[in-house]
């Protein structure tokens, strides 16, 4: 493990990929569908990535303090995601708008103002703005208000076989996290990470499968079926590290047991043993998945495995961990990698040959692994 190996693919590798060609100065906001090479092949804009990349960029101004043009451009992100992004109707966020702004696509869920909280919270925290403090807290209660009370966001089916998910709860701990982090102490933010941390430990967390299920019945229950069965261990283990955090911060030797027991059970069951690289998804009952992708290797679960693995180590001094997170590196590094053009391809085939050759789409972003690089840099370091 080498702080210095991730602070240079941080700047010389991942970040010098992404800016400035990323900056749209013309329309403001974010341009991120890139080839390879850096070649834009499509101009539509996710809201998300508006959200993560200001926040990368703030954080970034948080850690190094050293490129004023990182604030400018978290600012044309941040303007962008209010004057382009909101629906005036509800004042809720798009999911895809058109390069100028105009609304493509607008969902169910409201992932889109988690990733604008944290990036407002972030700007607040940089530059003293009460503005951006107040969006901030009003993304997040929208988002808690959609995802986690009853009733409210609308049923992706009829309603006859009720689920509740992993992902809600994982979104609520790391953002409440980040705006802990960047505006302070509040009460009902550390009781909403109190019942995440609960809910994802007494209803998802299946102690006699040895997994982290994705999503359950309100009760806590199996669904046997294709949905209920399936995992995705890269999500996991990104839970994992969201709960390691939280445990470094309360000084909490009982979560860092439950952080590096997930990171176990969910490595075991996506690491390819014959390729090598995390599979997308596995069945809990080792029956075939549905998804046809799911032997692929994605970019995004690589990236939470190195901020896991190095968690875990750093959390426990176990080897075990450091052993791991050497593999991830090795084999990530070695299959997503591109020398010549820097930045990580974001989707290879099972036996790790590269499916296709963007570098950024409407899922990928220069959020996931920048993150990945600062966060194990940071670990490293301390």
């Amino acid at each position: 493990m080498d702080a210095d190996f991730y602070r240079q693919q941080l700047f010389d590798d991942c970040l010098s990929f992404w800016f400035p060609r990323a900056v749209d100065e013309v329309d403001g906001g974010f341009l991120h569908c890139f080839g390879a090479d850096g070649e834009l092949v499509d101009d539509d804009k996710s809201v998300w990535a508006q959200g993560r990349m200001a926040w990368m960029l703030l954080t970034l101004s948080q850690e190094f303090q050293g490129n004023p043009d990182w604030l400018r451009w978290a600012e044309s992100g941040l303007k962008f995601i209010r004057e382009k992004c909101t629906d005036p109707e509800d004042g809720r966020l798009y999911f895809q708008v058109t390069r100028e702004g105009e609304a493509l696509r607008k969902r169910r869920y409201s992932y889109s103002e988690s990733f604008a909280a944290i990036a407002f919270a972030a700007h607040a925290k940089v530059t003293g703005s009460d503005e951006s403090a107040g969006l901030a807290r009003t993304y997040f209660d929208e988002f808690i208000r959609r995802h986690l009370i009853e009733g409210i966001k609308p049923e992706k089916g009829t309603g006859a076989r009720p689920a509740i998910d992993l992902g809600s709860r994982m979104i609520a701990l790391v953002t409440a996290q980040e705006l802990e982090k960047n505006l302070g102490k509040c009460g009902q933010w550390t009781q909403l990470i109190d019942r995440c941390l609960h809910e994802i430990e007494t209803l998802f967390l299946k102690p006699d499968r040895q997994a982290l299920m994705e999503q359950v019945a309100p009760d806590g229950s199996i669904i046997n079926h294709f949905d209920g069965r399936t995992l995705n261990p890269g999500h996991s283990i990104e839970c994992a590290w969201f709960i390691m955090e939280e445990a470094e911060r309360r000084n909490d030797p009982r979560l860092v047991e439950l952080g590096c027991q997930i990171l176990e059970w969910m490595w075991h069951r996506g690491w390819d043993e014959v390729h090598g690289g995390l599979s997308y998804f596995v069945d809990v009952d080792g029956k075939p998945p549905a998804e046809y992708w799911h032997g692929m290797k994605f970019w995004w679960p690589h990236d939470e495995a190195l901020i896991a693995t190095a968690y875990a180590y750093r959390l426990t001094g176990n080897t075990i961990w450091h052993e791991r997170h050497e593999q991830c590196r090795e084999w990530s590094f070695g299959h997503f990698g591109d020398p010549e053009n820097g930045e990580w391809f974001g989707y290879l085939n099972p036996d790790g040959s590269i499916s296709s050759a963007l570098k950024g789409s409407l899922w990928k972003s220069c959020f996931h692994h920048p993150r990945a690089l600062l966060k194990c840099y940071q670990l490293l370091q301390k």
